[in-house]
């Protein structure tokens, strides 16, 4: 009973960990007024005081305490922003994949599956029935069809909205000072981990960056004057707490816990059939150790391998590796160094290195690339050992092996006793901390619309004008930022405007993403192609519309772009500007001759779309 109830403390604390950050709504057994700001208005997930009370913090800035276990206050909208994953899945409609957030699993169809989005959108059929998968591993609930169900607007933090700075703003002066407003352009990630935690806000002294929206359960915007996001179907979404810690299957493995595999080869191959099977590959599972990074809807195992491989076990094949558990929660250790809240830490600087480490322990985003080598904080120490750490004014989770300790929380130093000071060593550590890679220069430079340094870098023997670094060509990050002046050098030294990124996004896309018409004229002029296709079969005329970039979607068909290609959906600019409910940019394709006949993989032209959303033009 003792083992049992270890157990079940530590599969709580599992689910509040991944419950920080989730996007919520009033439950129906709300009974607190208009603390939320109304019917529909969306919170943010800050913590959790138990495993009865969580912590929210509403769009509005109000912030309260919450019940989520016996009486059910909440609803989780969005989990997508706690970094849930189903691993192994694809939504059948906007094709992202794996699925992040709740999992949508078609009841009448074989294998047909849909993302919260696309749901809440009424792809597929709306007749037929669906089941909710709310985390991997967790029971399937089956819902009646959406046709029957009512839908309601949700409100708060969403593109359109006037924001001021929230509880959690930590970003100096960029919004022009306290009080001041901006527009939120658009909802975007904060990390590739983290998908929607994040909002893009163009404030009013002509600043633009992104902010935390439910990351980490942060709030860095307060919403002053709200705006209508995506009606969503209320009684089909989760009560937050009702299924409890809800990640442990029948075999009683968890997310996080290391296992191997000590049968036989024989029996191993056997228990494998309908579990994935054998392949020659997996033979490196033998004897090695590995750890549990997602338990499917079967309750399958998906098992990660420091080579960097994940294969899926039938749970008989595998056993836990028993490990001491910690003696705190305050402190870890690895490589003989232990690590405390407070502890000063230098981030790996090998790429790829950290790659590796960083699977299953919070995983890898691009937007950590400028972490490498930084020195940063320990916030938080998790009960399976990996770090927070603040570091560039943000926060990230790290496996404890992709740091290093600087200096203990109280300012010594690990096997030094040369009485230097503390500050003037992590001096000396900054200044001297130089990648020495003239190709990462050269890109963050760019990015940071540096021209002087970008020439410099240029001028270099060992320079690539088209080199790459975190995935994008210097040029490319130049155009995300209208850094023209940047622009202008990089095309000097013959920068290669066609080159695509790991998405097919060329400067155009990018240029169309940043919302930067002066781009889109400089790089059309250096002969980009304006109808360059993505992976996902966009033109950056697709991505403008999409976006609401009306000034980026006038100058592209100024330019002579295109009106009227097809996405991998079939979809035309036109029935995105009708999706999106643009009229004013479906007047000015319109005036471009756009195809109004050109229907689309559903069979829709432009008029059967605007009928369908109800679009009167």
């Amino acid at each position: 009973m003792e083992a049992a109830g270890t157990s079940g403390v530590a599969r709580t604390t599992k689910f509040m960990m991944e419950g920080v950050g989730a996007r919520v709504i009033r439950g129906p057994e709300w009974k607190w007024g208009k603390q939320d700001g109304g019917e529909g208005h969306v919170g943010t997930v800050r913590n959790f005081e138990s495993p009865e009370e969580v912590v929210v913090v509403w769009d509005n800035g109000t912030a309260a305490n919450y019940r989520c276990s016996g009486a059910y206050d909440l609803r989780i909208l969005d989990s997508a922003t706690t970094g849930v994953k189903h691993d192994g899945t694809m939504c059948d409609t906007c094709r992202q994949q794996p699925i992040f957030g709740i999992r949508w699993k078609c009841a009448d169809c074989a294998n047909h599956e849909l993302c919260s989005i696309c749901y809440h959108g009424d792809k597929h059929h709306v007749r037929h029935r669906f089941y909710r998968i709310s985390t991997p591993g967790s029971e399937r609930v089956l819902l009646e069809p959406r046709r029957k169900i009512k839908k309601i607007a949700i409100r708060g933090i969403f593109p359109g909205a006037r924001v001021v700075r929230g509880v959690d703003w930590q970003w100096e002066d960029q919004d022009g000072g306290n009080g001041r407003r901006g527009k939120v352009n658009e909802i975007q990630d904060w990390s590739a981990a983290s998908p929607r935690s994040a909002a893009y806000v163009v404030w009013d002294n002509g600043a633009k960056n992104l902010y935390r929206v439910g990351f980490e359960g942060m709030a860095d915007l307060k919403v002053v004057n709200d705006a209508k996001g995506q009606t969503v179907y209320r009684d089909h979404l989760p009560l937050l707490g009702e299924q409890g810690p809800g990640r442990t299957a029948p075999h009683g493995l968890q997310i996080g816990d290391q296992v191997n595999v000590d049968l036989e080869l024989e029996i191993v191959q056997s228990l494998q059939h309908g579990h994935g099977s054998w392949t020659d590959g997996m033979f490196e599972c033998l004897g090695t150790t590995g750890i549990v990074v997602s338990i499917d809807e079967d309750h399958d195992i998906v098992v990660s391998y420091p080579s960097g491989n994940r294969w899926t076990f039938n749970p008989a094949v595998l056993s836990k590796v028993q490990t001491p558990a910690p003696v705190a929660t305050t402190s870890t250790s690895t490589d003989n160094h232990t690590f405390a809240v407070g502890d000063v830490v230098q981030i790996c600087n090998d790429l790829e290195k950290i790659k590796l480490l960083q699977r299953a322990h919070g995983e890898w985003a691009e937007a950590m690339v400028p972490t490498l080598g930084k020195v940063g904080r320990v916030l938080q120490i998790y009960h399976d050992g990996d770090l927070k750490v603040e570091v560039c004014r943000t926060s990230w989770t790290y496996n404890p092996q992709a740091v290093i300790k600087v200096a203990s929380s109280d300012g010594s130093m690990p096997g030094s006793s040369n009485g230097e000071p503390l500050s003037a060593l992590l001096k000396k550590l900054f200044e001297t901390h130089v990648s020495g890679d003239v190709n990462e220069e050269l890109v963050k430079s760019s990015a940071n619309g540096d021209a002087s340094k970008c020439e410099d870098c240029l001028k270099r023997p060992d320079a690539d004008v088209n080199g790459v670094f975190a995935g994008h060509t210097a040029l490319q990050a130049a155009s995300h930022n209208g850094h023209l002046e940047v622009i202008k050098i990089l095309l000097r030294y013959k920068s290669d405007v066609e080159i695509e990124d790991k998405d097919g996004d060329r400067a155009v896309h990018h240029a169309a993403f940043g919302d930067e018409p002066g781009v889109m004229s400089l790089v059309a002029g250096a002969g980009a192609d304006l109808n360059a296709r993505n992976k996902r079969r966009q033109t950056a005329l697709h991505i403008a519309v999409n976006k609401g970039h009306a000034g980026v979607v006038k100058i592209l068909l100024e330019l002579g772009c295109h009106p009227s290609l097809q996405d991998a959906e079939g979809d035309t600019p036109l029935h995105d500007a009708i999706s999106k409910k643009r009229d004013d940019m479906l007047a000015v394709l319109l005036d471009h001759a756009a195809d109004i006949t050109r229907t689309n993989n559903t069979g829709f032209n432009a008029l059967h779309h605007a009928a369908l959303r109800g679009n009167p033009r």
